[in-house]
Order: C-alpha cells, then structure tokens, then sequence
C-alpha cells in the first residue's frame, strides 16, 4: 500500500511510507529525510522515522502545508491524519542536498520533486515518472495535467540511467527511455 523509500548516500533516505524498521540498520547515519511530495504514501512514518533518526525533514514550499493538512495528503483515504510535522529545510529548485540536485517537477502535487545525481546519472524521481513509462496521478488536490507534462519534458533533458520512482520496480539502465515515453504518453490522448 505505500510507496517505495531509499536510502542515498547513507545519509539521506528519501520518502518515509515505509516502516521504520526498514530502516533500522541506518538509524544512525541519516541526517536527511527529503519527500518527493506530500501524499501520505510518502510520509505515513514520517514522525517515528523522523524521531528515530534526529534527520531534518526536507520537503517542496509548495508542498510543506500537506504535512500538516488532511485534505493536501490524502491520509483520510488511508484512514489516518496527515503527521503534523513542520519541515526543517525548505526545498526549492536547484537546491543541493547531500550531493543530489533538487529539481521542482509539479504536477503530481504542486511541490513534488525529483533528486538527481549528475555523476552516477541516477534520478530518485518520486510520483513524477515510473519505471514502466508511466506517470504519477493528476486528478489529486493540486495535480494538473499540462503542468506536469512540462515537467516530464524537463526531465527529458537530462541523462538519466538509474530511475527510481516512488512505485514500482526501480531501474539501473535506460531511464531516459522511460522519462521520453512518459512525455510522449502524456501528450497523447491519455487522459
């Protein structure tokens, strides 16, 4: 039911919808939790992991309200409450966290991001873009269709081998691949 969660760079994990203890064996080496964005697939643990760990808690401006209101998570369709937590660091485009670029890709949600590593050309890109061509929902509180579009085409401009999407099996290779036929998909009749 919730979403995929990564450990980066020992230091970082990126999205909390996983148990803590998934993460137990890194309790001590995280100093960051970045969301991808605000629905509650993503931060459902956020709280315990947050106060396991003692890492700030990274999110999108755009985005940050979501962790404090029900209706911007979507938690009531999990059956719960958004976790009431205020963000340690602000996110905003172009930021650099722990080595990985911030890059803004609204659509999904107005704050959703993806964090890109130029050297290893790998792309952790949340419910922005899948691993099987497809992209993240636009019909949430926040989504638009002609937004996101424009933030698939961004994406197509990067060399991306490694993509890992918030849902779904993670790849090694050909992420572009994926990223192109997202666009392309996007802009076809689809929806």
């Amino acid at each position: 039911m919730y979403a995929n969660a990564y450990v980066a760079r020992e230091t970082v994990l990126v999205d909390a919808g996983v148990t803590p203890m998934a993460i137990e064996a890194h309790r001590d080496s995280i100093t960051h939790i970045i969301l991808t964005h605000c629905h509650f697939d993503h931060i459902a643990y956020l709280p315990v992991i947050q106060k396991m760990t003692g890492a700030k808690v990274c999110i999108h401006e755009a985005d940050a309200e979501g962790l404090r209101n029900d209706n911007l998570s979507l938690s009531m369709h999990f059956g719960a409450h958004s976790p009431g937590i205020i963000p340690d660091i602000i996110l905003q485009d172009g930021d650099i966290i722990e080595g990985y670029k911030i890059i803004h890709t609204p659509g999904h949600t107005p704050g959703s991001i993806c964090l890109y590593d130029a050297e290893s050309r790998d792309l952790i890109s949340g419910d922005t873009v899948f691993s099987d061509g497809a992209f993240g929902r636009y019909d949430f509180p926040g989504g638009s269709k002609s937004t996101l579009a424009q933030s698939l085409e961004k994406l197509t401009t990067l060399k991306v081998g490694g993509l890992y999407p918030g849902h779904g099996i993670p790849t090694r290779e050909n992420g572009e691949r994926f990223i192109r036929a997202a666009a392309t998909l996007i802009h076809s009749t689809y929806g």
